[in-house]
């Protein structure tokens, strides 16, 4: 999948993208949950932020809160995967997905050209991710998950 940015998107005044600072899990449960999304046991979910490729967060820069997130694992040759993608529900919810997606997918066709991309994500996300040139369930192509 080619991407083409239509114009650059920016956080309002105070907040700021990370990439390097891990997020606490229990701040991404946070806001998994109010997402509507499924949250994790604390330990398998930090060790996966870990052992993430690359993750992008949206902070406060004064209040130190979380107010999006979104993870990638690739095998840096065939495919792409963006886990946990999640903002915090209100009026700048869309602009922080769109804005984790347009950070996130530069980053993956600059540093793995080719890759094609996948994501997991919350419903709410879909406005965003069709803007940003997803199409869900492209062929018919559903995702299945196996629990243990």
């Amino acid at each position: 999948m080619q991407y083409f940015s239509k114009k650059k998107l920016v956080l309002p005044e105070g907040y700021i993208i990370n990439s390097s600072k891990i997020p606490l899990a229990k701040e991404v449960n946070k806001l998994l949950a109010n997402c509507g999304c499924e949250t994790f046991p604390i330990k398998p979910l930090t060790e996966a932020i870990q052992k993430s490729n690359f993750f992008f967060t949206i902070q406060n820069e004064l209040k130190n809160k979380l107010y999006g997130f979104v993870r990638v694992t690739s095998d840096k040759g065939l495919n792409a995967n963006l886990w946990n993608l999640s903002a915090i529900p209100g009026d700048n919810q869309q602009l922080f997905y769109s804005i984790l997606l347009q950070v996130t997918i530069e980053k993956i066709n600059r540093e793995m050209p080719g890759c094609s991309i996948s994501v997991q994500a919350p419903v709410s996300s879909f406005k965003s991710l069709k803007e940003s040139g997803f199409i869900l369930d492209p062929n018919g192509i559903r995702v299945m998950g196996y629990k243990l």
